[in-house]
C-alpha cells in the first residue's frame, strides 16, 4: 500500500508503537531508516512526515541526523522526543542538558504531567491551561524554542515539553503520545494527522483485501505460484488473498520438517483442505534434521531451516509447471526483527522466511502481509471469513521447535520437547486461557541438573514454561498464570516426559527479552 505519511527512526523502542497508532487512526504509514536518503523518502510520495525518538544526544558529535532537504519538502513534520530536538537545532533552538551552562538539569524519564500554554495544531482541540499525564523518556531537553515558533506546553523538567510553527506546519513534542501512558497520546496525534496535515483515513480491512487481490493480479498476471504454507494465521491468509486473486494458479505446500507440535500436520492438513486450498504435504524430516545435526547456535539454525525450506519449494516446483513465484506470510515484525527496516533497525533474529531466503533462489517472493503486525492480519482474515479457530491460534515461529529446542536439535530431544509443550498447551487450554495468552509453551533447555525420583538419582534436562501476553508481537509482558496451574503442569512434565527432572517460569517482558528464547 501507498503511505500517507513517513516515519523517520532514529533508533527509538517505541517507533513500532507509532506505526501501530497511527494505522489505529485510519492512516497507512511506513517506517524509514532516520537517515534515509531523500530519494528513498520522495518514492513514497508523503504527504506528512514524524520523526521518531532515539538514545543519542544531538549535542553529541556523531548522532544520526535527517536528510538536509527532508524539510525543504514542505509538508507537515512532527518530531518526538529526540525528533523535536533535531528540528530545534535545525531552526536554531537551544537544547541542553545535565550541567548544561554550569546549572544542573533535570531528567525526565517516566510519567510526567504537562500543561498546556497554546492549544493550537495537534493541541487544537485541547484547553489553554489544562493538564495531561504523558511519558516522557529523555536527558536532553529544549529550554528555549526557536525563533518563529511557539511553546505549546511545558512539564517540570521540560520549560519547551512542546512547540510549534503554525504556517510551516511543524510541530515538536518531547514526551512519546504512541504509549499507553500518555492518556491522551491518540488524540494529540489524531490532531497532527487530520487536523495538521489534513490526511484522509485510508486503512481498513475491506479495502486492504481489494487492494492487494489486484496488486497480486499485476504481480503475477501469468504462470504459477507455490505458496509455503504452515497452517498458522500468517501463510493462511496470504494463500487466500493468493487464492482470490489467482484461484487455480496457487498450489499450497505444506512441509513436514519434523519440527512441529505433537499432532500439528494432521490438523493443518485437514483444516487448509476444509478452505478449499490446493494443498500438498511433503515429509521432510529425516532432511531438516540431517542438516541441523551438532549445530546449536540459533542464527545458524535459523538459516539452515530457510535454505533447506527454500531447496525444497525450489525441487518441488520442478514437478509443476510454470512455477516463477514463491508466496510467503511474511510479516512487518519479521521485517524489522531482521534488521529489514531501510538498513537501520538493529538485526535482533534473523527470521527464516528473511534472513535464511539464498541469495541464489530461482523463484521470486510474493509477500502480500510484508507490511502488517499480527492483530491487523487477523482482521483481514476475519474480514475474509477465515474460521476463528485458525484466526485466533497462538503464533508459532517458523523455524519451528527448532528455535524452542536450545541447543542441539535431534529427534529424541524433540519428542522430549513435544510432550512437555503438549502438556503446557492442554492445560492452559482446559483452564480456558488459550485467547486470554498470546503464547504458552514450552522451552527445552540443554542443562541437566540432579534430581531425585523412586528415591534414586537422576541428572536429566530442564523445561522452561513461557507465557505472554501481547498484541502484534513487538512487545509483550509474562502472563502469571494461577499457581494451583502452574503445579499441575510442572508434576505432569516431570512425571509425563522421560528425560527431565526439573520446571523453571520464564518471567522476563519483551524487551528486553524475546518472546522466543533463540
Amino acid at each position: 500500500m501507498k503511505s500517507q505519511l513517513l516515519i523517520l527512526d532514529f533508533g527509538s523502542q517505541y517507533t513500532k508503537l507509532i506505526a501501530r497508532a497511527i494505522r489505529e487512526l485510519g492512516v497507512f504509514c511506513h517506517i524509514l531508516q532516520g537517515e534515509a536518503p531523500l530519494e528513498e523518502i520522495i518514492v513514497h510520495r508523503p504527504k506528512a512526515i514524524i520523526l521518531s525518538g532515539g538514545p543519542a544526544s544531538v549535542r553529541a558529535a556523531a548522532t544520526p541526523r535527517m536528510a538536509d532537504e527532508v524539510l525543504s519538502l514542505n509538508i507537515p513534520v512532527l518530531g518526538i522526543c529526540y525528533g523535536m530536538q533535531l528540528l530545534a537545532e535545525e531552526f536554531g533552538g537551544k537544547v541542553g542538558g545535565l550541567f548544561t551552562d554550569g546549572e544542573e538539569g533535570t531528567r525526565e524519564y517516566g510519567p510526567a504531567r504537562i500543561t498546556i500554554e497554546n492549544p493550537i495544531g495537534p493541541f487544537a482541540s485541547f484547553v489553554s491551561g489544562g493538564d495531561q499525564d504523558v511519558w516522557m523518556s529523555h536527558g536532553d531537553k529544549l529550554t528555549q524554542a526557536p525563533a518563529g515558533f511557539t511553546t505549546l506546553a511545558r512539564s517540570e523538567g521540560s520549560p519547551v515539553a512542546a512547540f510549534g510553527n503554525v504556517e510551516r506546519k511543524i510541530y515538536g513534542i518531547q514526551f512519546h503520545p504512541e504509549v499507553h501512558h500518555t492518556t491522551e497520546g491518540k488524540r494529540i496525534l489524531g490532531g497532527f494527522l487530520f487536523d495538521v496535515a489534513e490526511l484522509e483515513k485510508d486503512w481498513e480491512p475491506g479495502g486492504f483485501v481489494e487492494e492487494t487481490v489486484a496488486a497480486i493480479r499485476a504481480r503475477a498476471p501469468e504462470g504459477n505460484i507455490i505458496c509455503a504454507l504452515s497452517g498458522g494465521v500468517d501463510s493462511v491468509v496470504a494463500a487466500m488473498l493468493i487464492h482470490k486473486a489467482v484461484d487455480t494458479r496457487l498450489y499450497c505446500i505444506f512441509v513436514d520438517n519434523g519440527l512441529l507440535r505433537a499432532g500439528e500436520a494432521e490438523e493443518v492438513m485437514h483444516s487448509m483442505k476444509g478452505l478449499g486450498l490446493n494443498i500438498r504435504k511433503i515429509d521432510a524430516e529425516d532432511h531438516f534434521l540431517r542438516e541441523l545435526s551438532g549445530v546449536t547456535d540459533p542464527e545458524q539454525k535459523r538459516k539452515i531451516i530457510g535454505r533447506v525450506f527454500i531447496e525444497i519449494f525450489d525441487g518441488e516446483a520442478q514437478g509443476i509447471s510454470e512455477v516463477r513465484y514463491l508466496a510467503q506470510g511474511t510479516l512487518y515484525p519479521d521485517v524489522i526483527e531482521s534488521g529489514g527496516v531501510g538498513g537501520g533497525a538493529a538485526m535482533i533474529k534473523s527470521h527464516h522466511n528473511v534472513g535464511g531466503l539464498v541469495e541464489n533462489m530461482k523463484l521470486s517472493l510474493i509477500e502480500p502481509l510484508r507490511e502488517l503486525f499480527k492483530d491487523e492480519v487477523r482482521e483481514i482474515g476475519r474480514e475474509m471469513g477465515i474460521p476463528g479457530f485458525i484466526i485466533e491460534r497462538q503464533p508459532f515461529p517458523g523455524p519451528g521447535l527448532a528455535v524452542r529446542c536450545l541447543g542441539e536439535v535431534t529427534k529424541e530431544r524433540l519428542e522430549r520437547l513435544r510432550g512437555a509443550d503438549r502438556i503446557v498447551t492442554e492445560e492452559v487450554s482446559r483452564a480456558g486461557l488459550t485467547t486470554a495468552i498470546w503464547q504458552a509453551f514450552a522451552i527445552l533447555l540443554p542443562l541437566r541438573s540432579v534430581g531425585v525420583m523412586g528415591d534414586g538419582r537422576t541428572f536429566e534436562e530442564c523445561v522452561a514454561i513461557r507465557t505472554v501476553t501481547s498484541r502484534d508481537g513487538m512487545t509483550a509482558d509474562w502472563y502469571a498464570l494461577p499457581e494451583n496451574l502452574l503445579r499441575k503442569i510442572s508434576s505432569r512434565i516431570v512425571n509425563e516426559t522421560e528425560g527431565v527432572n526439573r520446571v523453571v517460569l520464564d518471567i522476563s517482558s519483551k524487551p528486553p527479552a524475546t518472546i522466543e528464547w533463540e
